[in-house]
């Protein structure tokens, strides 16, 4: 193989521009052997949706966020490119014009960038031109979390359902899919915790997150109280049902988490006075996570309290906090939004069906 010398020399690409002509002979001769090699962004789209993309691999939330990644941004915009001809700064020009937040401008990329890992593991290419792309995760605005105050004007205007959702998950930091996962077998009244074992997405049950995610998490006297409470009056309480199963649904499926947000919890915000928030499940979790920093919480209780799976140390590197630790922390947050405080119970009947 010969590569010319003259004019490469002043930009110092000798090495890049040999490894990519390089690679453009090795896609020829495997293409003349008949080995199936992806040619264009969206062939390799393909193939790693058929290798990769698979339950046994995958959550079914992780491929339903690549599908939709790839669908809506990757193919249309490069799908047609030769696998060679994607450039990095091409890439991140597309990205920072799209009318994105910077953190969803970073899944694009990520979701990019490991479809170019995959080929490059399967020998198709030798660059991943998506690695060098640089984007910003910085977010438009703070995260939203209730005060102690909001959070309890929250629970006063919600029915007996939707108040132990919400203390649920604003005590324990239970995810939304984990929530919707829950059956009335994990409620372990005689230890007062709830083993999170599984998740739900679309009615799809699978693994949780992480494999740190499949924790018991403990309940506050209240919280038992308040599930306890509602149990009374579901129409589906039986230990085969779930925690919170759909009406609409006769009990067969659990509730959408977007449903309960939208036609219960918004409005009762808004009800309650709670305006220029913007609450949703993931809202409840770091309320906890942010009160848990107020109270001054040993950063390792806290990370194992929310079950956190840290990219940077695993939490092998951490010790564990002790079953008495980690309970006097959900306690402290629990006390922290409740104690003192009294509120009428209301709409003692069963929700109406979503």
């Amino acid at each position: 193989m010969f590569i010319g010398v003259s004019g490469l020399g002043r930009c110092g690409n000798i090495r890049i521009v040999a490894t990519r002509r390089r690679l453009y002979w090795l896609s020829a001769a495997r293409s003349t052997r008949g080995v199936d090699t992806p040619e264009t962004v969206n062939d390799l789209l393909h193939h790693y949706q058929k290798y990769e993309l698979t339950p046994e691999r995958k959550a079914f939330a992780s491929i339903e966020n690549h599908l939709t990644l790839s669908k809506c941004y990757i193919a249309p915009r490069w799908g047609s490119y030769k696998l060679g001809a994607v450039r990095t700064v091409q890439v991140e020009e597309w990205l920072d014009a799209l009318k994105l937040a910077p953190a969803s401008k970073t899944k694009i990329k990520s979701a990019f960038s490991v479809i170019y890992s995959h080929a490059i593991r399967h020998e198709m290419v030798a660059l991943n031109p998506i690695s060098k792309v640089r984007t910003s995760s910085r977010r438009l605005r703070e995260k939203d979390f209730l005060n102690p105050d909001e959070f309890v004007a929250l629970l006063r205007e919600l029915s007996v359902r939707d108040r132990a959702m919400v203390m649920l998950a604003g005590s324990t930091g239970v995810r939304r899919s984990e929530l919707m996962g829950l059956g009335w077998h994990d409620l372990n009244v005689a230890t007062m915790e709830i083993p999170i074992t599984r998740s739900c997405v679309r009615n799809h049950f699978g693994e949780t997150k992480t494999e740190s995610s499949r924790r018991p998490v403990p309940l506050h006297p209240l919280v038992l109280e308040a599930l306890l409470e509602w149990r009374k009056v579901s129409l589906y309480n039986a230990d085969t049902d779930f925690l919170f199963p759909s009406i609409r649904l006769h009990g067969k499926k659990p509730l959408s988490p977007d449903s309960i947000l939208k036609k219960s919890i918004r409005p009762t915000l808004e009800r309650a006075g709670i305006v220029g928030k913007v609450i949703g499940w993931h809202n409840l979790r770091h309320t906890l996570s942010t009160l848990l920093r107020t109270l001054s919480v040993d950063i390792k209780v806290t990370q194992d309290l929310l079950r956190h799976a840290s990219s940077r140390t695993t939490l092998d590197l951490y010790t564990h906090a002790v079953s008495p630790q980690k309970r006097d922390a959900n306690n402290k947050v629990v006390e922290l939004l409740l104690s003192g405080r009294t509120f009428e119970v209301q709409h003692l009947s069963a929700p109406s069906p979503l």
